[in-house]
């Protein structure tokens, strides 16, 4: 790291400390030529991750954009934050893990409505309402109806 001061290349770490939960490093450094000391910030860089949305439009992942539309399919419902936020973050690491840095928005709706199936059957079916553009009621019971068949094998195991 060069040095401030002096601008010399080469100097050592005397203190280490994480910051903002993790997410940046702190390094108190000395300078091996002036002695004098200065702090450096480490982060991790991240490559933005890409959304490909229906109309072939693209736009970068929102983690607040999910988190709202799973919070509006959960309202009124006895489901925590603290358990979506949970919910999202599974979601972003499983989006981030993958090797992809663009990924389809229809990804995106269906791990979302995994983890709200295993959260509260009336809150995905709000989200899979919007999420499948239901034309009819018929389309709408199609789904409940598969909701039911699956618990039927669920109790029958």
């Amino acid at each position: 790291m060069k040095c401030p001061f002096c601008g010399h290349p080469e100097s050592k770490v005397i203190d280490t400390r994480p910051t903002d939960e993790g997410e940046r490093i702190r390094r108190r450094r000395e300078c091996l030529r002036c002695a004098k000391r200065f702090t450096s910030y480490e982060i991790i860089e991240t490559t933005p991750l890409m959304v490909a949305k229906r109309d072939g439009s693209r736009e970068v992942f929102s983690r607040d954009k999910l988190l709202s539309g799973m919070i509006k399919s959960c309202e009124k419902r006895p489901v925590s934050l603290s358990t979506l936020e949970e919910a999202v973050d599974s979601i972003m690491a499983t989006l981030q893990n993958g090797m992809e840095r663009e990924v389809p928005s229809t990804l995106v709706g269906e791990l979302c409505m995994e983890k709200l199936k295993s959260i509260d059957q009336v809150a995905y079916v709000r989200f899979a309402s919007v999420y499948r553009q239901f034309k009819d009621i018929n389309s709408f019971l199609e789904e409940l109806k598969s909701i039911l068949e699956n618990e039927e094998k669920k109790e029958d195991s």
